[in-house]
């Protein structure tokens, strides 16, 4: 973990330095460092790019893919399947309609809601993490099998109606903001932004990490991990509630972002074992590392314009879900 936290600083300073304007990272932490000791903004220096632009980003991303990385984790054992991510429980959509609502009603700016784009993002998260609890507490019981189908089949229902809406658009420029932000942007990154996730990625995380014995019994089986004295059907409520208000923070501030929640705890499982003490820290650890460097990518990748993120974690991830059904299929699991 101590070589991916230095990995993971020297990523954060890249991402502050590289950009249209470089900057040194001598003077990227010069700006930082005044700027935590309270000095004022020196005009004609690069400290609005640094601390205004560049630093508000960079954590973003850092935050983001943490906290993807911690629910993609939680989300393959709460319903016992590797191949398992936010995106599952159909939370994503939920959070993708709202948003798109938002943009389409010309909402984005805090408009006659009061909620903005953001907001209405979390509301649609919220809303559809109470639909599916509905439906998959119909019968009693949390089986996972029917937690995935309520999830795919209204976020499926989600997607569609988003899609419609998205035809409805007829303004250019409105319509290219909704695809741009259905795949996924860090670019609307600021100060304020940050203080939702700054709170509820931690939080969320050292909850986790409080129950990583359950997580691990929970991978075991049902009757296993109640031999093991814990209480399943509590334990899978509190994870479905934990990771779906995580999703729609998440989803709310940087958009609807794919693969990234699904590769990370593969690759951090094979760096630590399934242990979820050690994998929980440093699924988040790596998963900040990976989204740094892809936003690194795609401001830089083109000089004429921002690749969107989704554009390059699906790029990296569906080879990476591609090998592992391979694996899977090998296996004959």
């Amino acid at each position: 973990m101590a070589v991916l936290g230095v990995v993971l600083l020297a990523a954060l300073t890249a991402a502050v330095a590289w950009g249209s304007t470089s900057i040194p990272p001598g003077e990227v932490w010069g700006v930082v460092w005044r700027r935590l000791g309270g000095e004022a903004p020196r005009p004609g220096t690069n400290d609005l790019i640094v601390w205004q632009l560049r630093v508000p980003r960079a954590l973003l991303a850092a935050l983001v893919g943490s906290g993807l990385g911690i629910v993609g984790t939680a989300v393959q054992a709460l319903v016992r399947n590797p191949l398992a991510d936010p995106y599952l429980l159909g939370i994503s959509n939920g959070a993708s309609l709202g948003a798109v609502t938002a943009i389409v009603l010309g909402l984005g700016a805090g408009g006659a809601l009061g909620l903005g784009l953001s907001g209405a993002a979390f509301a649609g998260a919220l809303a559809t993490f109470a639909l599916v609890w509905v439906i998959a507490r119909r019968g009693g019981g949390f089986a996972p099998l029917r937690l995935v189908l309520a999830g795919v089949a209204i976020g499926q229902f989600l997607s569609g109606f988003t899609s419609y809406l998205v035809l409805q658009t007829g303004d250019e420029q409105q319509t290219h903001s909704v695809l741009f932000w259905l795949m996924g942007s860090l670019s609307g990154a600021n100060w304020e932004l940050l203080a939702v996730p700054a709170v509820a990625v931690p939080v969320a995380l050292l909850w986790l990490q409080a129950r990583a014995r359950g997580l691990n019994a929970l991978l075991m089986g049902d009757e296993t991990a109640a031999g093991l004295g814990i209480d399943v059907t509590r334990l899978r409520r509190e994870l479905f509630t934990v990771t779906s208000v995580l999703t729609g923070v998440l989803v709310a501030v940087s958009g609807a972002i794919a693969f990234v929640a699904l590769m990370v705890p593969h690759v951090c499982r094979l760096l630590v074992g399934g242990d979820h003490r050690r994998l929980l820290p440093v699924s988040a650890l790596f998963g900040a590392l990976l989204m740094v460097v892809v936003d690194i990518v795609c401001r830089t990748a083109m000089d004429s314009q921002e690749l969107p993120v989704g554009v390059v974690t699906s790029l990296i991830g569906a080879p990476a879900l591609l090998y592992l059904l391979d694996r899977r299929l090998g296996s004959g699991s």
